[in-house]
């Protein structure tokens, strides 16, 4: 199987266990894919570990596990690590255990640190598609879905997505989220405004 081939049927693995919503659903994959390759190639990375820990980053989320708190990342390196040796892709051991350390630290909630630079850009891709507009529509989209209001999200906004631009790795994520940065910000300085007038 050649590389196109693999990326074809992580891909199809990909959409098949991903979430079927707009927060954490397969679009929010391929944003963070997108976002992935682009920094990427900047930066000279190995593309084939990032399509790979990219497509098959949130897997996880539609486990349901239960008593255990494990994290939706460790999750999702488990089923990946079983899915890529089960198809014995013809990827090298490096390879795997990258994008497997890719997929366990990108998670804000994950108590894992990206070492690779790989790892660093999916875990930056992911929190990018936090803020800006659309990580702003994701907010509120996942606080109604968790039967939250308005206080919920800018609760949301406080302890986690404002915190985001800061706990990026790399000096073209810091530039990238700037402007995105600021879409947050005016919005959560305008309807604080306007819930407290």
């Amino acid at each position: 199987m050649d590389l196109e081939d693999i990326i074809a049927n992580v891909r199809s693995f990909a959409y098949e266990n991903s979430m079927k919503d707009d927060i954490h659903g397969f679009k929010h994959t391929e944003r963070v894919l997108k976002q992935s390759l682009e920094i990427g190639t900047s930066l000279n990375a190995n593309l084939t570990v990032i399509k790979i820990a990219a497509l098959l980053h949130d897997i996880g989320r539609n486990i349901k596990n239960g008593e255990l708190v494990e994290n939706h990342a460790e999750i999702s390196a488990d089923i990946a690590e079983g899915f890529i040796y089960k198809n014995k892709f013809d990827i090298t051991k490096n390879d795997i255990k990258n994008i497997l350390h890719s997929i366990r630290s990108h998670s804000f909630s994950n108590d894992k640190i990206p070492k690779t630079l790989e790892a660093k850009i999916l875990s930056d891709a992911d929190k990018l598609d936090a803020i800006g507009a659309i990580g702003l529509y994701r907010t509120i989209g996942f606080t109604i879905q968790n039967q939250g209001g308005i206080d919920k999200v800018i609760q949301h906004l406080e302890n986690k997505i404002m915190k985001l631009k800061d706990l990026l790795y790399l000096d073209i994520s810091k530039k990238i989220a700037e402007e995105k940065q600021q879409i947050i910000k005016d919005f959560y300085e305008k309807v604080k405004d306007e819930i407290h007038r």
